[in-house]
């Protein structure tokens, strides 16, 4: 009864003030991170009352919330869009790995650190977060609104808040480019890039106006309803690392502001949200329902002044959804800003752009993927400014990533051991549109790879590669699933090819590699051989990948086949049974002749919910016509994919069976119990040795195995920890990986 009267009360003085007009409605909402998230149930509410909200301000991602409402769209559908959203893909600054070019994604977040050559020196990374996809998103929900550069003329007059970087000015932006002011007022310090804009560099607004009622008022808002889901200053024993220090200090001076500014609010809602914090962004879900819990508690008062304006002036048609019907536009003209490394023309040519086209919003963000995805580009953002025919002019803003970086990892699993893999990946070094690297794993097997990747063609679509890698192996051998030796694989390959990439995600390509192999038992087995051989290859191969992630990834396909021609093989090996030397080479029915060889391996991952991903794995290595044995066999163990002619297999370790033709079947189901803890379940079959045209010492084979990982993706990399088991070798086995393989 007391939140009625006051209602009334707050009401009669409105009535008093501007007795001939209806009152005026604003809402703030304020920053938070991502409790932010919980505005939207407020919005709900506000939408389901019926009430018509004039005037919106906000902070942060309140002026997210907020320019979204401002723009026309509902709480519902606001609600639809941030349930829908990867925050784990916005708030980082990797991109989608199905932004990348095919070629560019093999070597795509296999590194922990990567350092950028900058004036001369190698320079730590920053830390912050620019997030190309995130401008994208902006992009297209702003979309519809991309001509009206005042906010005053939004189906809501808007206004946000953001800090300028140089004074410590809290600054409101009513005018310009909606999306750079959003990003302006978002960009918390330590966390996010400061925005250039208007000619000043912004940082969050929640510095030092969190939540700016008194904008509204200033509008002219008459009653204010303000959504607040700051929690004020964390308490001392809360306070447990860096990041919460910073922010801390950061908004020392919005606390003492947030007091003041509340006061002028007529509704004014607290959020239940201490088990969350700015960075929840893998409880979006949580927050959003507290917010609608709390909409739903509040919807009563919200009701009763909409009835109670109605009463007085008449009932108000309510229009949920006022978003402009614009979904694209015409582009008859284009400016560039930033280019210094790569021409104009490179620029375009990627993107696939033509001038005097229509273009949606996903069509546009889907083209500067095409150009994001060289890795010559660190950020990308685009604005549209309509021209007097009603077609558009389109501005890019460039920012260029250096052109050599310095990458450092580390591995570890149970068949390689311990590693540091250092690499160093340089542009236009030699020529321009090339990429040179060198990678070099140190440890108990040390490799070594050398890389020359050069692009032609008007759309830079034809590329030729010539590549070395030499490395020194040390495997396991076993006889009947028992560890029987131990020898040492020395390995040298040159490669060159000739590649067409397609859409980014697929390639087609034809060439020749040369092998040569050395061999060198180190603890003797019952049957082995050491020497040389020498081969050569021509082959040509398929590459397909549209996977969402490098690492666990949620969705998508990826496929490497390969079919070649074994040729001019050159050995020089001898054979041993029981350390005895083979002198009947007769005896063994090995002939090193020419044959033919394929390999498949496919990969799909489909989400079964928010955090289940069911994932299929088909391996094959099939060699038909092979009259010689083991030197050119595929070997059949191990979780990760670490060495030439491998075909993992759950349950065994790395080469515990070989054989010149293997197919295998996996399925896995894998569940995201946090952010970045993960349980993950395999099981999967084999047959071995089934071509009849090839050198077999054994007759076909099956093999069946399972395994239960316990993974966590964290900074060097993911680690996991597994236990499986083969039905063939009766034995349960440990296994880990930490990191990403050479």
């Amino acid at each position: 009864m007391k939140k009625d009267l006051s209602l009334l009360f707050f009401l009669f003085i409105a009535v008093i003030c501007n007795a001939q007009n209806r009152p005026k409605i604003g809402l703030t909402l304020s920053g938070g991170g991502a409790k932010g998230l919980a505005h939207i149930g407020i919005l709900k509410a506000i939408d389901s009352a019926g009430l018509k909200v004039d005037y919106v301000t906000g902070t942060s991602m309140g002026s997210i919330i907020g320019a979204l409402y401002a723009s026309g769209y509902s709480g519902d559908s606001i609600e639809k869009i941030t349930r829908s959203i990867d925050w784990d893909l916005l708030l980082t600054n990797s991109s989608s790995l199905r932004s990348l070019s095919i070629d560019e994604k093999d070597e795509y977040y296999k590194y922990a650190v990567e350092l950028p050559w900058v004036n001369s020196g190698f320079r730590l990374p920053s830390g912050v977060l620019e997030s190309e996809e995130l401008w994208l998103k902006f992009n297209e929900l702003f979309f519809p609104v991309y001509g009206i550069k005042d906010f005053s003329k939004l189906s809501k007059g808007f206004k946000c808040i953001a800090t300028d970087v140089s004074t410590g000015e809290g600054v409101v932006l009513d005018s310009g480019e909606i999306v750079s002011a959003i990003r302006s007022s978002m960009a918390i310090p330590s966390v996010f890039t400061a925005v250039n804009y208007n000619g000043r560099k912004f940082i969050d607004g929640g510095v030092v106006r969190n939540f700016p009622v008194k904008d509204a008022k200033a509008m002219g808002a008459d009653i204010i309803i303000g959504s607040n889901v700051a929690g004020g200053l964390l308490p001392k024993e809360k306070i447990n690392n860096v990041f919460q220090v910073l922010l801390q200090v950061a908004f020392f001076r919005e606390d003492e502001d947030a007091i003041q500014e509340k006061k002028l609010c007529d509704i004014y809602v607290t959020h239940n949200l201490d088990n969350f914090n700015m960075g929840s962004f893998s409880s979006d879900k949580e927050i959003i329902d507290e917010g609608v819990i709390k909409g739903d508690s509040i919807y009563p008062r919200l009701k009763f002044l909409s009835d109670s304006l109605n009463a007085k002036y008449g009932t108000q048609q309510f229009i949920k959804t006022n978003l402009p019907a614009v979904d694209s536009v015409k582009i008859t003209a284009y400016e560039i800003y930033g280019l210094q490394k790569t021409s104009e023309t490179f620029f375009l040519h990627r993107m696939l752009f033509e001038n005097n086209k229509w273009y949606t919003p996903a069509v546009l963000s889907a083209d500067i993927r095409k150009v994001f995805g060289t890795r010559y580009y660190s950020k990308i953002i685009y604005s549209l400014v309509p021209l007097p025919d009603g077609t558009c002019k389109i501005i890019f803003n460039v920012e260029e990533n250096p052109l050599t970086f310095a990458k450092l990892g580390i591995h570890y699993n149970s068949f390689t051991g311990i590693s540091l893999i250092g690499n160093l990946t340089t542009r236009n070094f030699f020529t321009p549109y090339s990429r040179s690297l060198v990678t070099i794993n140190l440890g108990e097997n040390l490799r070594i790879k050398g890389e020359h990747l050069q692009v032609f063609g008007k759309y830079k679509t034809l590329s030729v590669s010539t590549s070395v890698q030499a490395e020194s192996i040390k495997f396991d051998t076993y006889n009947g699933f028992n560890k029987d030796g131990v020898y040492r694989q020395g390995y040298f390959t040159a490669n060159i090819n000739t590649r067409w990439t397609l859409k980014r995600n697929y390639s087609f390509s034809i060439g020749t590699r040369f092998e040569t192999f050395h061999y060198h038992p180190q603890i003797a087995s019952k049957f082995e051989f050491r020497g040389n051989n020498s081969l050569l290859n021509t082959y040509a191969a398929i590459k397909l990948n549209t996977l969402s992630n490098a690492v666990y990834p949620k969705k998508g396909s990826r496929l490497d086949v390969e079919a070649g021609f074994v040729y001019n093989q050159n050995e020089d090996l001898q054979f041993f049974k029981n350390g005895n030397p083979i002198t009947n080479m007769d005896s063994l029915g090995f002939n090193f002749n020419n044959f033919t060889r394929t390999k498949l391996n496919y990969e799909h991952y489909v989400p079964l919910s928010r955090r289940y991903t069911f994932f299929t794995q088909v391996q094959a290595g099939i060699n038909f016509n092979q009259k010689e044995s083991i030197v050119n066999d595929y070997f059949i163990g191990g979780l990760n994919s670490t060495f030439r002619n491998q075909i993992t297999f759950a349950g065994l370790n790395e080469g515990t069976v070989y054989s010149s033709s293997v197919a295998a079947l996996q399925l896995g189901v894998r569940f995201q119990m946090y952010s970045s803890l993960f349980l993950i379940s395999k099981l999967n079959a084999a047959y071995y040795d089934f071509v009849g045209s090839n050198k077999n010492l054994k007759n076909i084979g099956f093999l069946s195995g399972y395994s239960l990982s316990l993974g966590y993706n964290f900074v060097l990399g993911p680690l996991e920890i597994s236990a499986m088991y083969s039905d063939q070798s009766k034995k349960v086995l440990p296994y880990i990986n930490l990191g990403i393989p050479f």
